[in-house]
């Protein structure tokens, strides 16, 4: 039974721990679980890869409190993800909005597989090209051929 419980606590200690701070945990609910949506969806500037949820770092928790801030003002969750984008800039969202540069980023693999594609294609062509140009015979070899098989004869 001890094995269990034993196993049972190291389990815990593997789910992700959420860096939330008693003190910033709001006493409405329906507004803290906003507040817990929105910061699942904004990356940590110092973690870089973890959301403000996720990390203990003071620009996370400070970002924390002023999402929080935000709601308790009554701005909704499109305003409150706006006002921390125009503050900090898109980077701080870890799934960028989709817009002209992030499709010409997502793009771009795509578009140079397909110039890759075409260069292959004219390469090949004019390798076929230069092969046969160099299958044709000019008039001197073309004698000289002709003259080497007449003595065979």
């Amino acid at each position: 039974m001890r094995f269990f419980i034993f196993l049972l606590m190291v389990f815990m200690l593997a789910l992700p721990a959420k860096a939330v701070n008693p003190d910033e945990v709001l006493t409405d609910p329906v507004l803290e679980q906003r507040a817990r949506e929105i910061s699942t969806k904004l990356r940590c500037l110092v973690c870089q890869n973890q959301s403000i949820d996720d990390s203990d770092a003071q620009l996370a928790k400070d970002l924390r409190v002023l999402v929080r801030e935000r709601l308790t003002a009554g701005d909704d969750d499109t305003a409150v993800v706006d006002f921390v984008v125009d503050r900090y800039g898109e980077y701080v969202l870890l799934k960028p909005r989709l817009g002209g540069h992030t499709l010409l980023l997502w793009s771009s693999p795509f578009v140079a597989f397909g110039f890759g594609l075409l260069a292959l294609f004219f390469l090949r062509r004019r390798s076929d090209e230069d092969a046969a140009a160099a299958a044709q015979l000019s008039n001197e070899e073309e004698a000289a051929l002709n003259q080497i098989l007449n003595k065979r004869d």
